[in-house]
C-alpha cells in the first residue's frame, strides 16, 4: 500500500502501540480494519431524485458504489413499508479506506462548523468509533453550486483493539482529532 496515513501507521504508530501495551506480536497489535460509511434517507424515503442525488454523493465522496438499505419491516407511524429503501451504506477497506480516512481527518473536520474535536468516550467496549457528520458539504468533492438538499452521514471505524483505551491511542497516533479532556 502506498498511502500516507499507512506508512504513519507502519513507521510510527505501530511500534508505540507495541511498546505501550506490551505486544509481541504486529499482528496482536491494534488496527483499522474497516471503515463503515451510512446515510439514512429520512424524510426523501419516497423522492426519487433525492435518493440518486444521494447516491451520487457517496460514490463521488468514496469511490465506491453504495449499497441500498431495504426495510425489513412495516412501521406504519413512520410511513414504511417491507422493501422500501430506507439508506445507503458503503464499506471501505484497504486503500480506499486509508484515503478516506486521510481526507477525513486533514480536510473535512477542519470544514465542519464549529467543530472542536470529539470526544475520547464516542469508543465503544469493542473498539470501534462512529462519528456523525450533519453537512455533507464539508467534503471537497462535493460542488456546492449542484447541491439542493443537505444531508449527513456517519462513519463508523472499525478497529481490532480490544478496549477503548487501545482504540483511542491508535487513532490519536494516526491524527483524529480527539478533545483535550479538561481535568
Amino acid at each position: 500500500m502506498n498511502n500516507r496515513l499507512y506508512k504513519k501507521y507502519k513507521d510510527e504508530v505501530l511500534p508505540k502501540l507495541k511498546k505501550d501495551f506490551n505486544i509481541e506480536n504486529d499482528f496482536a497489535a491494534p488496527r483499522i480494519e474497516k471503515v463503515i460509511i451510512n446515510v439514512g434517507l429520512g424524510k426523501g424515503l419516497n423522492d426519487k431524485e433525492f435518493i440518486d442525488v444521494v447516491e451520487n454523493n457517496i460514490m463521488r465522496i468514496t469511490g465506491q458504489k453504495p449499497i441500498k438499505t431495504k426495510a425489513r419491516k412495516s412501521i406504519s407511524n413512520f410511513k414504511i413499508r417491507k422493501g422500501l429503501i430506507v439508506g445507503m451504506k458503503v464499506t471501505l477497506r484497504q486503500n480506499r479506506m486509508y484515503d478516506f480516512l486521510d481526507k477525513l481527518f486533514n480536510v473535512t473536520f477542519p470544514r465542519v462548523r464549529d467543530f472542536r474535536g470529539i470526544s475520547p468516550k464516542t469508543a465503544d467496549r469493542e473498539g470501534n468509533i462512529t462519528v456523525g457528520i450533519k453537512e455533507h458539504i464539508c467534503f471537497p468533492e462535493v460542488k456546492l453550486d449542484e447541491v439542493e438538499k443537505i444531508h449527513g452521514l456517519e462513519a463508523t471505524i472499525v478497529t481490532t483493539a480490544k478496549n477503548n483505551e487501545q482504540c483511542v491511542a491508535l487513532l490519536q497516533g494516526l491524527g483524529f482529532p480527539f478533545k483535550k479532556e479538561i481535568k
